[in-house]
């Protein structure tokens, strides 16, 4: 829907990697030498299991996406979007475009595959599972290094979670890191051991762990991290990454660059990148950046408007791509009563879903690309299972009407708006200024609930502020945005009660019958079952409603024809080819 939208940060990290998802509270920090206590289910016994190691994946990822080779390296692709990046601190970044372009320069302990988004090596070469079925012990390659030659070990490894673990750091993430892990510890500088808190079978998604370096970060207390030149990007000595690129500058609201790594490490499932430069410049609207496209002033971008595909299709030297995604478009509604109780009532939740004709929606401003939601799985999850979801809340506005009625909401003074106990249905929606799409709906939502009785007044703003009202002040009515899932299926840092602070539970939503069978389900290590499971979970939140969620989404890319072997997916991310691309002539 949008996309400049919050994240999960899957498929982000690294050239061909990348890694998962968030939830929160804060557990004491173990001692490196620390031995975890026993959990009840550690007398169980599992079959012991392997990663693919790195040459493994390197075949199979090599055999799949046969590149074509530069004739010669150089030049900069210029990458169009509408939205500048939000920090240059990976462990800070739960947005687009900020965590795929941040994903050029820092790396994830485990990677993500550009196939179907399952855990492939990263900065760890392999790791096993022990017996216990919560024992992971993780190799790193011996070889990788930061950009300033530093070489990146363990001790980076735990610091990095560490600091993902602190909730003063600020990371949207520290709540699955959490949730996940029981206990760490160095073995030695390429080993580190993570003790999951049970047999999980998301744990690898839960380990949400962009790698830092030690050894810029160790002095910076983690309530400083988001205002540190090295989050600002004011002092480019201090990005310091081991992904394909290197940091080179960030001007706010006009671009950010990154050159090549000629020393990069990874040269099996990884590449030195053919091009010298990869520029994100930002655009005012959408409108501008699609002209840049046509007119050769940028290479490629995935912010596509739907009414902007037809035309660039027929635009000769310009290549279209369109893919499935996990994202979905929903407006969030605020469940907090200290803040409003305009949406405490079912009946309202239901009516506002209903008055709204989502077929049209996606047909007649999205263009066709994509489909009505039915439940909260995804296109691509693999827990997407319409069919198996009961009620598929039909546009009628009628009933909408009834509902209203139903909760108590008349309008008793003729004026169009109903009232209850004084208090007329009129409420801002929050969203992101300049998305044409969002331009188109946000006045059919106004339009579709003034027939209902309610008055909804659109406030747009800048995304980052969006964000920052989400993430941080919470202080809004309803918000409208997309947000995109890892290739796991678990839902929990939207849904669970735990998830409002440090996890993307924005709304305050909690369901104690989500959370059992939600928390069951990572327990659950039978893949048919476990699937299951989160269709149970997926139909709870249905039922309540805490948020509406419009339609499931297509990405739409497009590029000039001199801008080889791009191939964006929703598995990996729209820049993951950054470092096989190569430009023409």
């Amino acid at each position: 829907m949008d996309r400049m939208k919050v994240t999960r940060r899957s498929a982000m990290l690294g050239a061909a990697g990348a890694l998962a998802l968030g939830q929160m509270r804060f557990v004491p920090v173990f001692a490196q030498d620390a031995t975890p206590e026993a959990a009840p289910e550690a007398a169980m016994t599992y079959e012991p299991s392997s990663s693919k190691t790195r040459e493994e994946w390197a075949a199979e990822f090599n055999a799949a996406f046969p590149f074509e080779a530069a004739p010669a390296p150089g030049g900069t692709v210029l990458w169009g979007e509408t939205s500048d990046i939000s920090t240059t601190n990976m462990i800070l970044s739960a947005d687009q475009p900020t965590s795929p372009f941040l994903g050029l320069i820092f790396e994830g302990l485990v990677g993500s595959s550009p196939l179907d988004g399952q855990p492939v090596p990263g900065i760890a070469d392999s790791w096993e599972r022990a017996a216990d079925g919560m024992t992971y012990t993780f190799h790193l390659n011996p070889d990788a290094k930061w950009h300033d030659g530093q070489p990146l070990t363990a001790d980076d490894v735990i610091f990095s979670l560490e600091a993902e673990l602190n909730p003063d750091t600020g990371s949207q993430y520290t709540s699955s890191v959490e949730a996940a892990v029981a206990s760490y510890r160095k073995i030695d500088d390429y080993t580190v051991e993570i003790v999951s808190d049970g047999p999980r079978a998301n744990f690898l998604f839960d380990l949400v762990l962009p790698v830092m370096p030690k050894h810029i970060w160790e002095g910076v207390p983690a309530a400083e991290w988001a205002a540190d030149p090295g989050s600002t990007g004011q002092d480019p000595a201090r990005v310091v990454g081991s992904g394909p690129f290197k940091f080179v500058e960030w001007v706010q609201g006009d671009h950010v660059t990154v050159e090549r790594n000629a020393d990069y490490w990874d040269t099996l499932t990884g590449h030195v990148p053919n091009v010298d430069k990869v520029t994100l410049q930002v655009f005012p609207d959408e409108t501008t950046l699609i002209q840049a496209l046509k007119t050769g002033q940028i290479d490629a971008t995935t912010s596509v408007p739907p009414a902007e595909v037809e035309g660039l299709q027929a635009t000769e030297g310009i290549e279209v791509a369109i893919y499935p995604t996990f994202d979905f478009g929903f407006y969030y509604m605020n469940l907090d009563p200290e803040k409003t109780m305009l949406f405490q009532d079912h009946a309202v939740r239901e009516a506002l879903l209903r008055a709204l004709d989502r077929q049209a929606i996606n047909d007649n401003i999205f263009l066709g690309l994509g489909e009505v939601a039915v439940g909260t799985q995804s296109l691509l999850s693999t827990a997407y299972a319409p069919e198996k979801i009961e009620n598929d809340y039909a546009f009628d506005l009628d009933a909408a009407r009834a509902l209203m009625d139903e909760a108590g909401w008349i309008d008793t003074n003729g004026d169009g708006i109903r009232e209850k106990d004084g208090e007329p249905f009129s409420f801002e929606m929050t969203y992101t200024e300049g998305v044409a799409t969002f331009e188109q709906l946000v006045p059919y939502m106004q339009q579709q609930w003034k027939e209902i009785g309610v008055d909804m007044q659109p406030n747009p703003v800048p995304f980052p502020t969006l964000l920052d009202t989400l993430l941080e002040t919470k202080d809004y009515g309803m918000a409208l945005l997309g947000f995109s899932w890892s290739a796991d299926p678990d839902q929990k840092a939207m849904f669970a009660c735990d998830q409002y602070d440090g996890g993307f539970n924005t709304g305050k939503y909690c369901n104690a019958a989500y959370d059992e069978i939600a928390f069951a389900a990572d327990k659950e290590l039978d893949a048919a079952k476990r699937l299951e499971m989160l269709t149970q979970a997926s139909q709870i939140v249905w039922d309540d409603l805490p948020i509406g969620i419009l339609r499931f989404g297509e990405d739409v890319a497009a590029s000039t024809v001199r801008l080889k072997n791009f191939k964006p997916n929703d598995y990996a991310g729209g820049l993951w080819t950054m470092p096989w691309v190569w430009l023409e002539g």
